[in-house]
C-alpha cells in the first residue's frame, strides 16, 4: 500500500521507512501506511514562519477571505471523493457530509465574516479610541496584528476534514500559517484533503503544511510567536500543555478535550409533547451519528425521575430502527468505529460505566451487521444505559467515545444543575423544554461549566442544527475537563491568532497606524466636496463643514405631523417644560439627523452610490427652537472591495449647535464607486 506523504518545507516528503499500517474500519484491509521518518520538523516550522507568514501578511483581510472562499468552492468539487474515503473510516454518507460539508462550510463562513466584519487592511483596530489626556492630544487604542509564528494543529481521528479546516480558517484569515498533524487512524483522509488544497495552487506557499505520522520533536521547536491547537483526550492535552517549550515560551495553547456533555429534559415535556419527542430523537441522533465518535455527543441524559422509563422505552424503540453495517449499503444508518482498537477502548469504558447502571438497549459484545463482517470491522451496537442512582461517580467521570449514552433521573431544577456540573466542564449541553423559566434557570445554572448551550423546543426545532453541531459564528470549546479553550467563535477565533497591543499616541499618529481617522486628528477641507470624489481620490481625513441651519418651532411641528412622532417633548410646551431633562420643547433627534444630512449631502449623481446605514448614533445635547446647527463630516475609514467596482466609506458625523457643543455624533456608512 502507498506510504502517506507529508507536505513540509515546500515539497512532498515520502517517509524513509516502510511505516505502520492504517486499516479500513469496515473490512480491516490495509488502506495505507504512515510514518514521519526523515522529516525535519524544526525546518518545517521555520518554513512556515519565514515563507508562509510573510506571504500572508502582505495580503489584507479581504484578500485572505477571498482565498478562503475560492478554496471552499474548489473543495466542493471534490466532495464525492472525500465522501468515498470517509466510508473507509466507517462513516456513512450522512457522517461524511457532516465532516466534509461542515469543514467546507467553515471556510465559507469565515470568508464571509472576513469581508463583512474586518477591514480591507492588514491591521485590525479593536474597540473604541480612548482619550487619555484632557486636551485630546493623547489618545489610545488597541490594535491586533498577526503573530509571526505557525499555528500547529494536532487533530483527532473523528473529524479528519472538518477538524483541520475549522482550525485553518481563522488562522489563515488572521494571517498565520498552519501546520496540520492529523491523527493516525484517519490520516489518509486528511492527507488527500491537503493534496487537493496544495494542488489547487490557491494558497501562498508555506501557509499550509502537513505532517503525517508521529509529532516527534515538533513541540521542542515552538516559540512564543507560535500557537498550538489540540483536539483529543484530556490526558494528552495535559501532557502537551505541560511541554517544556510550551511552558517556557508561554505558547498560546488551545485544547478541545474529553467532554461528558449532557442533555436535560424539562419537567413540562411529557410523553406526547413535541419536546419529549425532540429529546428522544436528539438523543438517538447524537448516539449514532459518526457512531457516537463526536466530542459533542450526548453522554449523560437527565430526565425527570417519573419519566425515566418512558424515555428509555421511546429511545429503545427508535434505536431498534438503526441499522448498523457497511456504510456503502443504502440501508445502513450507523457505520463502524474508526478501528478495532477504538472499539476495544469503548468496551473497556462500558465495563466501568455498567458498574453504575444496566443496559436498556444494545449489547456491548455483539451486533447484527449489514453487508459486513462484524468482527473484522469495528462495529458496535448502540448502547443505552440506565443509571437509577445519579450520584454514582462513573457516569460523570467515564466517557465511552462511541454510540453510548447514560440515562439518569433528577428530582428538581437545582438537582439537575448540580448533576450537570459534575461533568467538570463540557463542550456543550442542551435543555429540551417549552418552559422559558426552566430553560433560563438551567442555562444560567450550568453555564460556568459549558462552552455552548442549546435550548431546543417546538419553536426552533425546524431550524436548529442540533446539540452536536458547532457553528463557526460561535465559540467551540469548554472549560475544565473540556480543555479550557475556544475554537472558531467568529472574529474571536481570528483574534486568538493575533497579538493585541495598546497603542498610545497623538490622534494624527494613531490614525496613521490604524488607517482610520481619529477625532482630534488632521482634517482636510478641500474645494471639492468629498462626495464628488471616487475612492481613487478620496483620502482619510477629507472633510466637509456645512451649516448653519436654524431649527424653528415650525420645523419641529411639521416633523411631528409628517412622521406621526408626537411625543410630548416635541409638541406640548407645558409637559415638556416639566421634563427635568429638557425644560421646554425640543427637536426630535431624527429631525436633527435629517437636517444634518440636508446640510452635508452633495445631491448630484456621482461616486456616492448609496447610504446603507448609521452606527454609534448618540444624541448628546437637546436642540431647542432657535438653535443653529452645523455639521462636520469626515472620511473616517475607506474599505475598497476587491471583487467589486465600489467600496465602503465610513464617515464621522459631528453635529454641533451655535455654542460649539455637539448635539449628535454618529457614523454614516456609504458605498462609493472606485472611479469617477
Amino acid at each position: 500500500m502507498a506510504l502517506l506523504r507529508s507536505y513540509v518545507s515546500g515539497h512532498w516528503h515520502t517517509p524513509t521507512d516502510e511505516g505502520a499500517p492504517l486499516r479500513d474500519a469496515v473490512t480491516g484491509a490495509e488502506v495505507a501506511r504512515i510514518s514521519s521518518a526523515g522529516i525535519d520538523r524544526a525546518a518545517a516550522l521555520e518554513h512556515g514562519r519565514g515563507v508562509g507568514g510573510p506571504a500572508l501578511r502582505e495580503l489584507t483581510f479581504h484578500q485572505r477571505a477571498a482565498l478562503l472562499k475560492a478554496l471552499g468552492s474548489r473543495l466542493r468539487e471534490h466532495r464525492d471523493e472525500l465522501y468515498a474515503l470517509s466510508a473507509r473510516a466507517g462513516a456513512t454518507l450522512g457522517d461524511a457530509k457532516f465532516d466534509v460539508d461542515g469543514g467546507i462550510g467553515v471556510l465559507l463562513a469565515y470568508a464571509s465574516k472576513g469581508r463583512r466584519e474586518l477591514p480591507n487592511d492588514t491591521v485590525y483596530a479593536d474597540g473604541a479610541v480612548e482619550q487619555l489626556g484632557k486636551g485630546g492630544t493623547f489618545v489610545g487604542r488597541h490594535i491586533a496584528t498577526p503573530l509571526r509564528g505557525v499555528a500547529v494543529q494536532i487533530n483527532a481521528f473523528n473529524f479528519p476534514v472538518w477538524g483541520p479546516l475549522e482550525k485553518l480558517a481563522p488562522a489563515f484569515l488572521a494571517g498565520v500559517p498552519s501546520l496540520v498533524k492529523p491523527a493516525g487512524q484517519t490520516a489518509y483522509l486528511t492527507a488527500r484533503l491537503v493534496e487537493l488544497i496544495i494542488d489547487s495552487g490557491l494558497l501562498p506557499e508555506g501557509t499550509l503544511q502537513l505532517l503525517c505520522g508521529d509529532a516527534g520533536d515538533l513541540l521542542d521547536h515552538v516559540t512564543g510567536q507560535d500557537l498550538v491547537s489540540f483536539t483529543g483526550s484530556a490526558s494528552t492535552a495535559r501532557l502537551l500543555r505541560a511541554h517544556p517549550a510550551v511552558v517556557r515560551h508561554s505558547v498560546r495553547f488551545n485544547a478541545e478535550a474529553d467532554s461528558l456533555n449532557c442533555s436535560v429534559l424539562g419537567p413540562d415535556a411529557r410523553p406526547g409533547t413535541a419536546e419529549f419527542d425532540l429529546f428522544v430523537r436528539q438523543l438517538v441522533t447524537e448516539m449514532t451519528v459518526k457512531a457516537g465518535q463526536k466530542c459533542t455527543a450526548i453522554r449523560r441524559a437527565f430526565v425527570p425521575a417519573d419519566l425515566l422509563g418512558d424515555v428509555a422505552e421511546a429511545a429503545g424503540e427508535r434505536l431498534a430502527k438503526v441499522t448498523v453495517g457497511n456504510p456503502a449499503h443504502p440501508d445502513t444508518r450507523m457505520g463502524a468505529l474508526a478501528g478495532l482498537d477504538q472499539r476495544e477502548e469503548v468496551r473497556r469504558a462500558l465495563n466501568t460505566l455498567l458498574r453504575a447502571g444496566r443496559v436498556v438497549f444494545g449489547d456491548p459484545e455483539k451486533v447484527e451487521v449489514l453487508d459486513a463482517d462484524a468482527e473484522r470491522g469495528a462495529f458496535l451496537s448502540p448502547v443505552l444505559i440506565r443509571a437509577d442512582d445519579p450520584d454514582r461517580a462513573e457516569p460523570h467521570e467515564i466517557e465511552a467515545f462511541g454510540p453510548v449514552s447514560t440515562l439518569m433521573p433528577y428530582s428538581s431544577t437545582d438537582r439537575v444543575i448540580a448533576l450537570a456540573a459534575r461533568g467538570q466542564g463540557s463542550l456543550v449541553g442542551s435543555v429540551v423544554t417549552g418552559d422559558p423559566g426552566f430553560a433560563r434557570d438551567v442555562v444560567l445554572g450550568v453555564a460556568p461549566w459549558h462552552g455552548r448551550m442549546l435550548v431546543l423546543d417546538a419553536e426552533d426545532a425546524k431550524e436548529s442544527t442540533g446539540h452536536g453541531s458547532p457553528l463557526p459564528a460561535l465559540v467551540h470549546g469548554g472549560p475544565g475537563r473540556a480543555g479550557g479553550g475556544e475554537e472558531m467563535g467568529g472574529i474571536r477565533g481570528v483574534l486568538h491568532h493575533m497579538q493585541r497591543t495598546a497603542v498610545q499616541a497623538s490622534p494624527r499618529v494613531l490614525g496613521a497606524i490604524t488607517g482610520e481617522w481619529v477625532p482630534g486628528g488632521e482634517r482636510s477641507v478641500t474645494e471639492v466636496h468629498p462626495f464628488r470624489k471616487p475612492l481613487a481620490e478620496l483620502k482619510v481625513g477629507d472633510t466637509v463643514v456645512a451649516g448653519p441651519r436654524i431649527v424653528t418651532l415650525a420645523d419641529i411641528g411639521h416633523f411631528a405631523e409628517f412622521t406621526g412622532d408626537t411625543f410630548y417633548a416635541h409638541t406640548d410646551e407645558e409637559a415638556a417644560s416639566a421634563n427635568p431633562l429638557f425644560g421646554g420643547i425640543v427637536a426630535h433627534g431624527y429631525l436633527v439627523v435629517s437636517l444634518a444630512a440636508g446640510l452635508f449631502v452633495s445631491p448630484e449623481p456621482g461616486p456616492v452610490l448609496a447610504n446603507y446605514g448609521l452606527e454609534n448614533l448618540r444624541f448628546l445635547t437637546p436642540v431647542y427652537p432657535g438653535d443653529e446647527l452645523s455639521v462636520t463630516l469626515t472620511a473616517k475609514q475607506i474599505s475598497p472591495r476587491d471583487n467589486a467596482d465600489y467600496g465602503e466609506v465610513r464617515w464621522d458625523a459631528d453635529v454641533a449647535n451655535q455654542d460649539g457643543a455637539s448635539v449628535a455624533k454618529y457614523d454614516v456608512l456609504t458605498l462609493v464607486a472606485k472611479e469617477a
